[in-house]
């Protein structure tokens, strides 16, 4: 377990604090003072120095002014996903650069979709959950875009980007990320009661779904929700809702749930020999930069992520 820790430290500022932090048990002052290094060194400086001059990334609040409809991909570049990459490094909101960010970010972006400002959301709720992420971790007030989001949940327990087109079926995708923005929003404001009731009716449609199973037959819902990757963009995967629910239970101080069980087995059961899980899966698309080697090789965000969700749910191993 040494090696494995070490080699974890030999990451990027973005991933020791939370080793530091989440697997280490090492002081606040110790993984606060790493934590500060995200702003101006590794892979968040790095980010930060492609950011526009009017706090935007590549001129666009979603995708890149000059994104090319031919190109192999979605584009990665542009400012939502830019903003949930500082957010999963952990850019400190009260930095320099944290504040400038949304300051600017407030003042001259606008969704392309409706020219509406950037922090009043836009209409999917898939964007508009990361978007209550983002800002409510930036400290902005992201109450008028979870009001919105109350109103689109549907009647099985979340949320779909196609309701608009006459789905009524809740989408894995759509709906975790809307989960992780009222969490988010939970954790800074303790919610309202329609937001708490919203939440909890969600976590019980994956959990009634042991996290990747079809309700019908038991069976996987897409065979894409078992692979590992990073970074997980707006796209689902059984760890992605293996690691919130152990924000959730940090948060609530609650054990894990029965039926996260199939999942965490799942996991454990793809770590490799030497304690270090692999990469099986990057989104296609166009990024500032990669944050990992490339499938089929070991993952340092994987195998932190894997460990602390092991490590909360009493799983782990030497």
């Amino acid at each position: 377990m040494d090696s494995l820790y070490a080699w974890l430290l030999d990451g990027d500022p973005s991933i020791r604090w939370q080793v530091m932090r989440d697997l280490l048990g090492r002081s606040e002052s110790e993984w606060v003072a790493e934590r500060s290094k995200v702003e101006s060194v590794g892979w968040g400086a790095s980010l930060l120095s492609h950011q526009d001059e009017d706090g935007q990334w590549a001129g666009g609040a979603y995708n890149p002014t000059d994104r090319d409809p031919a190109e192999a991909g979605q584009p990665w570049t542009g400012t939502t996903h830019s903003l949930s990459q500082l957010r999963t490094f952990g850019l400190d909101p009260a930095s320099v650069s944290g504040r400038r960010t949304v300051e600017l970010i407030g003042a001259n972006s606008r969704w392309q979709e409706g020219n509406q400002p950037y922090w009043e959301g836009e209409v999917e709720p898939c964007i508009n959950g990361i978007t209550v992420a983002n800002g409510t971790y930036f400290g902005v007030d992201t109450s008028p875009i979870v009001e919105r989001l109350m109103s689109e949940a549907l009647p099985d327990g979340g949320w779909n980007c196609e309701a608009v087109n006459g789905s009524i079926r809740t989408s894995f995708d759509t709906t975790i990320n809307v989960l992780e923005g009222l969490l988010e929003y939970e954790k800074a404001t303790r919610g309202t009661p329609e937001s708490i009731v919203a939440r909890k009716a969600a976590e019980d449609f994956f959990l009634e779904r042991e996290l990747f199973k079809r309700l019908s037959t038991g069976e996987p819902a897409d065979d894409d929700y078992l692979l590992l990757r990073n970074p997980v963009r707006w796209q689902y995967d059984t760890l992605r809702g293996l690691d919130y629910f152990r924000n959730v239970g940090t948060f609530e101080r609650s054990d894990p749930d029965p039926r996260l069980g199939a999942a965490i087995e799942h996991l454990e059961a793809r770590r490799q020999n030497d304690g270090r899980w692999l990469l099986d899966k990057n989104p296609k698309g166009r990024v500032w930069f990669d944050v990992d080697d490339g499938p089929g090789l070991p993952s340092r965000w994987i195998t932190l992520r894997a460990l602390r969700v092991l490590k909360w749910a009493g799983a782990t191993r030497p």
